[in-house]
């Protein structure tokens, strides 16, 4: 047998090939993103490399880390919008809370932790996207238990993508996926294949996303998304999250939207439980999330929401978040010390 291939265990034809260097594998990786003019991911920063990698060929993660093999990690994600990192702080201190209820440590305190994201993100150039990052148990071995793990991991990501403020109305189903148990859907860790099963179950029916329903009939949320609604009396309400994530855009329009109620708009604004009945028979209904920031529903298991077109409150509250994204206050919008300027 060749040794720079190996025969396929069923006795086919295929022939694996075997690299012989890690110069050889460079090559390989680099012929992916030779023809990409744009790179997708323009920064990563890794703390098993100790640094900022701008090649993307070199965005790798240990095949032991246990976050690869085990799901052990959490993670969480912020907006960038004209080199302005949205909301940063409020999305770091879910992030830590949700490394300690998975029981990861982070390699680093919150202030470093912050300092490596602005210093990426400035090295990445990108000024409009999303950043990502990670908390892992770390590489060390393939056992269940991370204490052979040496040491847990940060890994962070530039995602450049151009987005814009959602107008159009979308229908959805509700989920036949089974709900995650509130101690793992309160905390965003890695573990998404019910996030994407409920999504995949709503594309192959021609909707956008999904709904969740909790064991007691309440309305959950979506599989990545808070979802919010406005009743006939004009009542802004969204469920509470004991039971789902606390997501940062949802609770930045708790705060926000009390403003249409001084306008007389809204008659209030809360969170509490509805029941599916109760949500379909809603006058608006919108998904609400950081890079949306509100998607408007027209209708869910193809009954129409409201009149089954867009709402004009629910237009009301995304132009208000919007605008909080792109020139909101100082204290959520962190400017970018791009390396340029």
């Amino acid at each position: 047998m060749d040794s720079q291939s190996v025969e396929a265990v069923n006795g086919s034809d295929y022939k694996a090939h075997v690299f012989s260097s890690s110069a050889e594998l460079l090559e390989k990786l680099n012929e992916k993103w030779s023809s990409v003019k744009k790179k997708p991911f323009p920064a990563m920063y890794s703390s098993v490399y100790g640094g900022i990698i701008l090649d993307p060929a070199m965005m790798v993660l240990p095949i032991d880390d246990h976050m690869v093999h085990r799901g052990h990690g959490v993670f969480d994600t912020a907006c960038l919008i004209d080199g302005h990192l949205y909301e940063l702080d409020v999305h770091l201190d879910r992030f830590l809370r949700s490394a300690a209820q998975a029981k990861v440590s982070s390699p680093f305190p919150k202030s470093i932790l912050r300092s490596i994201l602005v210093q990426m993100t400035a090295a990445s150039r990108c000024r409009k996207g999303t950043i990502r990052y990670w908390l892992s148990a770390g590489p060390g071995d393939f056992l269940l238990s991370p204490a052979g793990c040496p040491t847990s991991a940060f890994y962070a990501v530039v995602i450049d993508h151009d987005f814009f403020q959602c107008k159009d109305g979308v229908k959805v189903i509700t989920s036949t996926i089974l709900i995650k148990p509130p101690q793992f859907a309160t905390m965003k860790n890695v573990n998404y294949l019910p996030n994407v099963l409920a999504q995949m179950e709503a594309e192959e029916q021609g909707a956008a996303a999904s709904i969740w329903v909790d064991e007691e009939g309440y309305v959950a949320e979506g599989p990545n998304v808070n979802v919010a609604f406005i009743n006939h009396d004009k009542e802004l309400i969204l469920p509470f999250f004991d039971k789902i994530l606390s997501g940062c855009t949802a609770k930045r329009l708790l705060q926000q939207a009390p403003k249409l109620v001084e306008q007389g708009r809204l008659k209030s604004v809360k969170t509490a439980n509805l029941t599916v009945e109760e949500a379909k028979g809603c006058a608006e209904m919108m998904f609400v999330g950081s890079t949306l920031p509100i998607l408007p529903i027209i209708a869910w298991d193809g009954q129409p929401i409201g009149d089954g077109k867009v709402g004009e409150l629910t237009m009301a509250l995304s132009d208000m978040l919007w605008d909080d994204m792109v020139a909101g206050p100082e204290t959520l919008r962190f400017r970018v010390p791009y390396y340029e300027e």
